[in-house]
């Protein structure tokens, strides 16, 4: 698809809006409504999830992170019936991680455990420095054909990879997927990247599979610079890790 590029330093939020705006013209949004300000959820979101488990990478993944928004919880479902580990960032990093391992699911609470409640019912807390993922799901406003990404404005899917990099959790060789509408994939170069952006690797939507061959670096772990008190209280978790950098560094 084409669309116009803004210009200056709100060429995220423009672009942001338009697709906001597409989707809902397009009658493609759906629940939860209204979609701005959100990772939106759109129609198609099963079909996109299914082409996931055709890819050697999540054959060959024993554990799996996932966001926690609404269009990505047929990729949380299909990796439990998988019989693999889910691991689940908490909305804004509040509560930190969760980790779900299907062999202690009933059958009937698969889909319920797939849902953010379910999760905290199903699921228990995990620090990231006790866990190996093999990939991770984010979810997506938009993203280019070459693998620049596009959320909602608020950096948390970038923090979590910050946080799993710091921790060993993950390396710059663990697979990055997307899943998204056909409508969110814009040209190469339409999305601007910074160093702390992390890019995907392999977008897939209800149609196709793009695989966008590594055209921007991934970056490495927490930049404490940009760490604020205030996140550290809002983002227990964030402290728990600085902590444990701390006392390594002191012993």
């Amino acid at each position: 698809m084409k669309l116009g590029l803004a210009r200056g330093h709100d060429v995220k939020a423009e672009l942001r809006e338009e697709i906001w705006r597409l989707l809902v013209k397009r009658g493609v949004a759906r629940f939860p409504m209204p979609i701005q300000g959100r990772i939106p959820n759109f129609v198609g979101a099963e079909k996109a999830a299914s082409r996931l488990s055709s890819l050697r990478e999540y054959e060959g993944a024993d554990a799996v992170f996932c966001n926690p928004d609404s269009p990505q919880r047929p990729v949380r479902e299909m990796v439990l019936r998988d019989g693999k580990t889910l691991v689940m960032a908490t909305p804004r990093l509040r509560r930190g991680l969760l980790v779900i391992r299907p062999s202690r699911l009933p059958s009937w609470a698969i889909r319920r455990a797939s849902t953010i409640r379910g999760a905290f019912r199903f699921g228990r807390p995990v620090r990231p420095w006790e866990i190996q993922v093999d990939l991770k799901i984010v979810g997506s406003v938009a993203v280019t054909e070459d693998g620049a990404r596009l959320g909602k404005g608020h950096g948390y899917s970038d923090l979590e990879y910050a946080i799993l990099v710091e921790c060993g959790a993950l390396s710059p060789d663990t697979p990055i997927i997307t899943t998204v509408h056909d409508l969110q994939v814009l040209r190469a170069g339409q999305i601007p990247m910074t160093e702390h952006d992390v890019p995907v690797d392999i977008i897939l939507t209800p149609t196709r599979a793009i695989r966008t061959k590594g055209a921007y670096p991934k970056p490495g772990g927490i930049d404490w610079s940009l760490v604020s008190e205030q996140m550290l209280r809002d983002m227990p978790i964030l402290a728990e890790v600085r902590a444990r950098r701390l006392a390594g560094r002191s012993s």
